[in-house]
């Protein structure tokens, strides 16, 4: 509550003194640098401090201290009946979870990848998804399912594929992508205090990697909406969404568009579902341009979602076609070469806007 309060005070005396930087807030008074990874833990430790009910589950969490280190301390501190080593049995230890959000604990389960969790589907679909709805409000399940999401490297189809269009296609749940460490710690935090199933996407790329964190984020009590996008950069002339790693290649391409005096708006969507559509056709109202981002395939994807949701709500707006940049339709290469020509580089995103503000050379005016 503390950091709420802090928020709203801050917010308003910025305001008074320069309106707009209140938006930059979060940034401009970063105190240190976190890694994505010490941002999950801290996120962990704190909501298990606060709450006996939250319990971390999964494969490796506690004695080697997570696959990724996301859990480590986490057993020493809070002992083996709330930090559970379980067998590699995604169904088993999934549906033990779900059993016990039934009866009002609140566990964590980590996936060492989401690809196995389709072997826990069921339980996350029918046992978890549906259950609120089925039983007229009457069972709560207040679970997360969290692991690394999407391509990593040099690991082959069966551990690269994205699932948020998956997931988030199934009503019942919600579904959460964080880029940088502010968003781990926040959502993370959100997801954990929120009364219904949620899959948390992380990226095994972005454990490593750090972030400036404010004051206010290190704060116990901060917590980021859900179902919120962030405006990681304003701009004017084309709107580029992208979520979870896609975040940061959308925003270098923005860098190079610069130069070519196209001025780019970056948003960071955050949640996929709920998806933050007014925040989306906002900005596409004001640029006149869009340009979806993800490493998913493109067929049925979180972007063809986007680009239904303006056509449909701000298409009298639009002076281009949108762009869809999203990953090859195939299976993952195995080969460093071909891994590459299948996820969305920062490249490709700066060939589409420029496309979209009529600024790309014609093959036939190149030849």
């Amino acid at each position: 509550m503390l950091g709420i309060v802090r928020q709203k005070v801050l917010g308003q005396s910025l305001q008074k003194v320069r309106p707009g930087v209140s938006l930059l807030r979060s940034y401009s008074s970063a105190a240190k640098q976190m890694t994505v990874r010490e941002a999950l833990n801290s996120a962990l430790d704190e909501e298990m401090s606060a709450d006996p009910k939250v319990f971390l589950m999964g494969e490796e969490v506690g004695e080697y201290q997570g696959a990724y280190k996301i859990s480590k301390g986490l057993l020493e501190k809070y002992g083996p009946e709330r930090v559970l080593d379980t067998p590699i049995t995604e169904a088993g230890f999934t549906g033990i979870g779900v059993g016990a959000a039934y009866y009002g604990l609140k566990p964590v389960v980590e996936f060492m990848t989401f690809n196995f969790s389709m072997q826990a589907i069921d339980h996350i679909i029918n046992s978890a998804a549906k259950s609120n709805y089925m039983s007229a409000g009457q069972i709560s399940v207040p679970i997360v399912f969290r692991g690394p999401n999407g391509a990593a490297a040099g690991v082959g189809a069966q551990h690269s594929q994205c699932y948020a269009a998956w997931y988030a296609s199934c009503p019942g749940l919600k579904v959460l992508t964080p880029y940088n460490s502010e968003d781990a710690r926040g959502l993370l935090k959100a997801a954990i205090r929120d009364p219904d199933p949620v899959i948390f996407l992380e990226n095994e790329l972005l454990y490593g990697e750090s972030f400036p964190v404010s004051d206010e984020v290190l704060d116990s009590s901060f917590c980021l909406p859900i179902g919120k996008a962030k405006i990681e950069r304003e701009g004017k002339d084309v709107t580029i969404s992208a979520f979870s790693k896609m975040v940061g290649h959308a925003l270098k391409a923005a860098e190079i568009l610069e130069k070519d005096g196209i001025d780019a708006e970056v948003i960071n969507l955050r949640s996929i579902r709920p998806l933050d559509r007014s925040t989306i056709n906002t900005s596409v109202r004001k640029t006149n341009r869009l340009i979806t981002v993800e490493e998913g395939f493109p067929q049925h994807g979180v972007g063809a979602e986007i680009c239904a949701s303006v056509v449909e709500e701000s298409f009298g707006y639009l002076d281009a076609p949108v762009e869809r940049v999203a990953g090859a339709d195939v299976p993952m290469p195995y080969a460093a070469n071909l891994e590459r020509m299948a996820v969305p580089q920062v490249e490709d995103i700066v060939r589409a806007a420029k496309r979209a503000c009529y600024r790309s050379v014609p093959l036939a005016a190149a030849a």
